[in-house]
C-alpha cells in the first residue's frame, strides 16, 4: 500500500503545450506551465581532470566525453524551465521542446522539466510519494521504459504508474467506455475507450491543435499588416496621465525562435479571446460582413477582428481552409487531413458493432483547444448528420472550460486517491527485480 492517508501521489501530466503537476485527490492541477524550455548553449574547452570536476551529471559526462574526442571543446547547455524562466528574454536563447510529433525525442528536456515540478513548483522530495503519469495514447512501449528509468534511477520514487490520457479523460467523466476527443497543443486524437483500455486499432490522429491554430491566426493576421511586438521590445512611458508612449528597444541578439515563441504567445492569447466555432460551415461571404471583436495588444494599440474568429477554429472541421491563409498553402498537400467529424466516426466504425451504439451516445470533449465556445454544439450538429440514422449522438463536455483543459489531469487525480487502485502500482522492488519492461505488465 502507498500513500495511505499522509502521503498522497502526485499525478503528472505532461502535454505538448502545458505541463500539469499536482496531488491526488485534488480537483486542479498546482502546477502548469510550458512543455517548451528556454536553451543557451555555452561552449567552454576542457581537459579531462578538469572536467571531472565540473560535469554535472552523467549526461554531461558523457557529452563532455564525446566532445572531448572531437575538438577539446564540449556544449553545456543550460535549460530555463517554467513561465517566468522563459518569460524573461536572455541572449542567444532558443526555445525548444521535447516533443517531435508527439514522441518524446530529447529525454533531458523531461528530467528538467520533472525536476522543475518536483522541487521549484510542488516542493517535494520525489522519493516520498508515488508518481502516477499520464501518456499519449499511441506511446511506444520504449518510451514507458525510459519514464520509469528515469524517475526511479534519477528521482527514487517508491512507486509509478503509467496511464494513457483517453482512459483518465474518460474516467474524469465517470464513465468507463467511451470516444475521447483530446485537442490539445501539438495534434489532435481520437481514442475508443473500452472498459477502461484503449481499443489501439481505432485510434486517429490529426496534426492539428491549438499551436496550429494559433499559428493560422498569426499568419492571417500579419497578412492584413497586423505587426506583432513581442512584450521584451518595447517599453511603455506615460507622457501625460493616461497618455502612453511606446518607446522600442532593440536587441540583437534575440534569436528568432525566442522572438516567435512570444509573438505566438500574442497570438494564442488572441485567439483564446475571441474564437468561437462557427455554427455552419465557414463560408466566406456570409462572413465578409460580421461586426468586429477589438482586441488590444500589448503594446496599446488595438486592432479588430472580423471574420478569422471564426474561420480559425474551423479548420478543425475543416481542414482545407487552410490553403485560404497566406503563408499556410502549402500545408495539406503531403497528406489529407480529416476534419473532427470525419474523424470520429472512422474511429467508431473501426471497432466492434455491438460497442459502436455506446461510443456514438458518449463521445467526450478534453484538451485546451476542445475547451473553445461552441465545439461541442457545432461537433453535435455535424456528427448527426453524418452519422447513421439509428445511432443516438451524443457529446459530453464539461460544462466548466478549466475541467476540460485538465481532464486528463483529473482523471489521474481520481485514479490515483481510489482506494481499489492502490495494488496496481509499479513499485520499485519490483523494478529491481524485473527491471523496466515489467512496467509493460503492471500498466496496461
Amino acid at each position: 500500500m502507498y500513500g495511505g492517508d499522509e502521503v498522497s501521489a502526485i499525478v503528472i501530466d505532461l502535454g505538448s503545450h502545458t505541463c500539469k503537476a499536482g496531488y491526488a485527490g485534488e480537483d486542479a492541477p498546482k502546477a502548469v506551465f510550458p512543455s517548451v524550455v528556454g536553451s543557451i548553449e555555452q561552449q567552454e574547452v576542457v581537459n579531462g581532470t578538469k572536467f571531472e570536476k565540473e560535469s554535472e551529471s552523467m549526461s554531461d559526462l558523457k557529452a563532455g566525453l564525446k566532445g572531448l574526442d572531437s575538438e577539446k571543446a564540449k556544449t553545456k547547455r543550460k535549460l530555463y524551465v517554467g513561465s517566468q524562466a522563459l518569460g524573461f528574454r536572455r541572449d542567444h536563447m532558443e526555445v525548444i521542446s521535447p516533443f517531435q510529433e508527439g514522441v518524446v525525442a530529447d529525454w533531458d528536456i523531461v528530467d528538467n522539466i520533472w525536476a522543475h515540478a518536483f522541487k521549484d513548483r510542488l516542493l517535494i522530495d520525489p522519493m516520498e510519494h508515488p508518481m502516477l503519469l499520464a501518456e499519449p495514447t499511441s506511446n511506444a512501449p520504449q518510451q514507458r521504459e525510459r519514464m520509469a528509468e528515469i524517475l526511479f534511477e534519477n528521482y527514487k520514487v517508491p512507486a509509478l504508474f503509467v496511464a494513457k490520457n483517453a482512459v483518465l479523460t474518460s474516467f474524469a467523466s465517470g464513465r468507463a467506455t467511451s470516444l475521447v476527443v483530446d485537442s490539445g497543443g501539438g495534434s489532435t486524437t481520437v481514442a475508443p475507450v473500452q472498459d477502461g483500455y484503449v481499443l489501439q486499432k481505432g485510434v486517429a490522429t490529426s496534426p492539428i491543435g491549438g499551436e496550429f491554430l494559433t499559428e493560422c491566426m498569426m499568419k492571417s493576421l500579419e497578412s492584413k499588416g497586423i505587426i506583432f511586438k513581442p512584450r521584451y521590445s518595447f517599453k511603455r512611458k506615460e507622457a501625460r496621465p493616461g497618455d502612453f508612449q511606446t518607446i522600442d528597444l532593440d536587441f540583437p541578439n534575440t534569436t528568432e525562435r525566442y522572438k516567435l515563441y512570444s509573438q505566438r504567445l500574442i497570438a494564442s492569447d488572441i485567439k483564446e479571446c475571441v474564437c468561437r466555432a462557427p455554427d455552419t460551415p465557414y463560408d466566406e461571404s456570409a462572413y465578409a460582413n460580421i461586426p468586429m471583436t477589438p482586441y488590444e495588444l500589448p503594446d496599446g494599440q488595438i486592432i479588430e477582428i472580423g471574420a478569422d474568429r471564426f474561420k480559425i477554429p474551423d479548420i478543425l472541421f475543416n481542414p482545407s481552409l487552410v490553403q485560404t491563409i497566406p503563408g499556410m498553402e502549402n500545408f495539406i498537400d503531403s497528406s489529407p487531413v480529416r476534419g473532427l467529424p470525419q474523424m470520429v466516426i472512422e474511429s467508431i466504425n473501426k471497432c466492434d458493432v455491438d460497442i459502436r451504439r455506446e461510443l456514438f451516445s458518449s463521445i467526450l470533449l478534453s484538451g485546451g483547444t476542445a475547451s473553445m465556445q461552441q465545439l461541442k454544439e457545432r461537433l453535435e450538429k455535424d456528427l448527426m448528420e453524418e452519422s447513421p440514422q439509428a445511432a443516438r449522438v451524443k457529446v459530453l463536455a464539461s460544462g466548466n472550460a478549466t475541467e476540460r483543459r485538465f481532464s486528463v489531469w483529473i482523471g489521474g487525480s481520481i485514479l490515483a486517491s481510489l482506494g481499489s487502485f492502490q495494488q496496481m502500482w509499479f513499485s520499485k522492488g519490483e523494478y529491481e527485480e524485473h527491471g523496466a519492461s515489467y512496467i509493460q505488465r503492471k500498466c496496461p
